[in-house]
């Protein structure tokens, strides 16, 4: 038994160097090799969150851009159409009023032309009432001018 503590012994005794040859690797490594990797990906998380916040951002930077710039088209085609709107009531405006020109001045013209036959009326009356009594005057006097034609009848000498 003596004989295999002192073997173990021997074999640790070995081993020492290789233990701290394999502890100076895994220092020299971590310092050299495995920090900076570290680092490096820490790095790379970061500024992959950093990236999709920043997309995240613009993203809704755009978004309510987008939401502005609908926001300005319903404008300016709310104020296309009322001033489309303001045009066609000033038309419908304009074309009632020369509607209502028109209308009056027909009216006018229907009125002087009743006017104007009236006047004729009131003239040809004046006329046929003074050369009523000097017609009549001239029947009578031919009627008892002309001698009845024998045979005939009343009413044709008249």
């Amino acid at each position: 038994m003596q004989e295999i503590v002192r073997q173990l012994g021997e074999l640790f005794l070995q081993a020492v160097p290789t233990v701290l040859i394999i502890l100076l690797f895994y220092f020299i490594l971590r310092a050299i090799f495995f920090r900076p990797l570290l680092k490096v990906m820490e790095e790379r998380d970061a500024r992959t969150v950093g990236a999709k916040k920043a997309a995240e951002a613009a993203q809704a930077a755009a978004a309510e851009k987008a939401q502005q710039y609908q926001n300005a088209l319903k404008q300016a085609r709310a104020q296309v159409y009322a001033e489309q709107e303001a045009e066609r009531k000033k038309l419908l405006d304009e074309r009632s009023e020369l509607i209502k020109a028109a209308r009056a001045a027909a009216a006018a013209q229907v009125a002087a032309a009743k006017e104007r036959v009236a006047g004729e009326f009131a003239a040809a009356r004046r006329e046929i009432d003074s050369t009523v009594a000097q017609l009549s005057a001239e029947i009578a006097r031919r009627i008892l001018q002309s001698p009845p034609r024998p045979g005939g009848s009343r009413r044709e000498a008249r």
